[in-house]
């Protein structure tokens, strides 16, 4: 699924709030690196109520968009077709417009997490922990039902909570158990650990890992480091960050809003880090 290129395109990242979004600076990098001059990245601060008549009014110019939360189910309902990674969790991340007219809808998010995981040498696992029940644990669940070959144990704060990820489970296919997140310590021995909580959620849990720990993917990346992925690193854990997520999802995004592949990773993460630093 691409977008055709050309001179001048528009492209942009929408959701509430947006303010701190990093895929601008991701994006016009990869836009520099290959030298589409033409080409623009923006953010609009819009919430479910207001994007059907965002989309609506967007002329040929625009090459596609990239969505964060509220608008990653949302806006299904106003596209042509979404990919089978989308559906399979029932979320968009990325919408292209392509040449004919249509509006295509996929989620790199999915095989973002798995390319960022495959980046620090982690290829499979045969069994895994996630740390949350939100909207990226659900994501989280369907990157490891490509790379894990056992069970999957989620640590959420309420039944209904674990009954939600029963059902993802049971959707994507993954065996799924559930335990209480009072038991959260114990999910830092597993092969391979996704923090998927808010910044401070996971602080608490900092002094309890493990002296020998395997991998820890941590979604967040600003603040960064977390307490309990500076505690991992310091140990000698392998650690995967928010921004390799962000900068890989990012990287299959401007692959198909461009057609340019591949897009340069270096350099979106060079700006990512550059950006985080400078706040």
């Amino acid at each position: 699924m691409q977008a055709r290129a050309a001179d001048a395109r528009r492209a942009a990242v929408l959701g509430k709030p947006i303010a701190h979004s990093l895929s601008p600076v991701l994006h016009v990098a990869a836009y520099e690196e290959l030298g589409l001059t033409g080409w623009s990245y923006d953010r609009f601060e819009l919430d479910e109520a207001a994007l059907p008549a965002f989309v609506e009014q967007l002329g040929p110019e625009w090459a596609g968009l990239s969505l964060t939360m509220p608008l990653k189910r949302a806006v299904i309902p106003l596209l042509d077709g979404i990919s089978d990674t989308a559906a399979s969790v029932e979320a968009v991340n990325t919408v292209v417009f392509t040449e004919d007219g249509r509006r295509l809808g996929d989620n790199t998010d999915i095989p973002g997490m798995v390319a960022a995981l495959r980046e620090r040498g982690i290829e499979q696992v045969d069994s895994a922990a996630i740390l949350g029940a939100g909207a990226t644990a659900s994501s989280a669940l369907a990157a490891l039902a490509r790379i894990c070959t056992g069970a999957v144990v989620a640590y959420v704060r309420s039944e209904a909570r674990a009954a939600e990820m029963r059902q993802w489970g049971e959707r994507l296919d993954v065996e799924i158990r559930t335990a209480d997140w009072a038991d959260a310590a114990e999910a830092l021995r597993a092969p391979l650990v996704i923090a998927t909580t808010p910044a401070g959620a996971t602080d608490a849990l900092a002094h309890a890992v493990p002296e020998r720990p395997a991998a820890l993917f941590d979604v967040l990346y600003d603040p960064w480091p977390t307490e309990l992925a500076a505690r991992w690193s310091m140990i000698g854990g392998a650690v995967v960050s928010g921004l390799d997520l962000l900068v890989h999802q990012a990287v299959l995004q401007v692959e198909q809003m461009t057609g340019r592949v591949p897009a340069p990773v270096d350099a979106m993460r060079k700006a990512g880090e550059h950006a985080l630093a400078a706040r």
